[in-house]
């Protein structure tokens, strides 16, 4: 039984709004050398924590957590685009093994996902369909929101069950840091962004889907040159997140409010909670400890941009 913790932001922008080569070179490195590490624990599973951007769920039906017993990748932004593998029995296993210990999940058996769950699979595994995978959704931008508290619940519920399998099992967050893109809200929308978010947006037009893209091409750009366009990044408050992740000390983020957190770092930022419920399921592996960090803000991406390895002591 072992565990390997992998942290990872995720952005739209990559390879359309970029910083300079130099960063983009650290960037780079700091996910090959978490892709060689992984490659040399060579995991049995992966258990991934994403969120959705509403490209998968929607406020037809928006569950706080949800798992996949199958999912398909859209491919928004350039991702990859095809079937995650999902060993569906399993998946279904652990969401039922989830609600017996309380903590209320959906269960999808057609799940869409978008960049949240592409990436780092692409990134850190080269592909969608290299290792079983369980995709678990935490809802990241749909108020009302889950807490910090019950995520952090779910991703122990989540590692508890994969640390009985006996398998070496690779547990991947992605999303967050601080960062705040346009992301529409249902109550400020027009009409037909409103019929978008209560569902009708599952599978948009091409030429909706382009000019979704270009919007936010356009925020970064504008962003970059002006950082009050939209809620600016908080490189201490990432720090600061940060070595709570690393030092197990997840329970300090119980009392942090929703909103304080959308004050603090931007709406977007509560991606973190996929790191939260992430690092609660590594530590049903034991005691850990960290492997490699990596932070920098990045305007062309709109993010604090992040990487965390930790793992487990033998």
């Amino acid at each position: 039984m072992q565990g390997f913790l992998q942290c990872l932001s995720h952005t739209p922008l990559i390879g359309l709004v970029d910083p300079e080569k130099a960063i983009l070179d650290e960037i780079k490195n700091t996910i090959a050398n978490a892709r060689k590490e992984i490659e040399i624990f060579d995991p049995e599973l992966v258990l991934l924590f994403a969120p959705d951007h509403y490209n998968g769920f929607f406020y037809d039906m928006m569950p706080s957590f949800c798992i996949g017993t199958a999912a398909h990748a859209i491919g928004d932004f350039g991702s990859a685009r095809g079937d995650l593998s999902v060993p569906a029995e399993l998946a279904e296993a652990a969401a039922a093994y989830v609600l017996e210990h309380g903590v209320d999940v959906a269960i999808s058996h057609k799940m869409q996902v978008d960049h949240g769950f592409a990436q780092p699979l692409e990134f850190l595994l080269g592909g969608l369909d290299q290792v079983p995978v369980i995709p678990a959704f935490i809802n990241s931008v749909a108020t009302p929101l889950p807490s910090f508290k019950r995520a952090r619940l779910f991703g122990e519920a989540l590692g508890n069950f994969v640390a009985s399998l006996n398998k070496r099992v690779l547990i991947i967050a992605s999303g967050g840091l601080s960062h705040q893109p346009p992301v529409p809200e249902l109550h400020t929308a027009n009409d037909h962004v409103k019929d978008r978010l209560l569902g009708s947006g599952r599978n948009l037009p091409v030429d909706e889907r382009q000019a979704r893209t270009q919007r936010v091409i356009n925020a970064a750009h504008h962003f970059v040159i002006e950082q009050n366009s939209l809620h600016p990044l908080n490189p201490e408050w990432d720090q600061w997140f940060l070595n709570l992740i690393a030092t197990g000390q997840l329970s300090q983020l119980d009392n942090l409010s929703n909103q304080e957190l959308s004050d603090l770092a931007g709406k977007s930022t509560h991606e973190v909670k996929n790191w939260v419920a992430a690092a609660a399921a590594m530590a049903a592996f034991g005691q850990s400890i960290e492997k490699a960090r990596y932070y920098r803000p990045i305007p062309e991406w709109i993010a604090g941009y992040g990487a965390l390895t930790l793992i487990t002591v033998k």
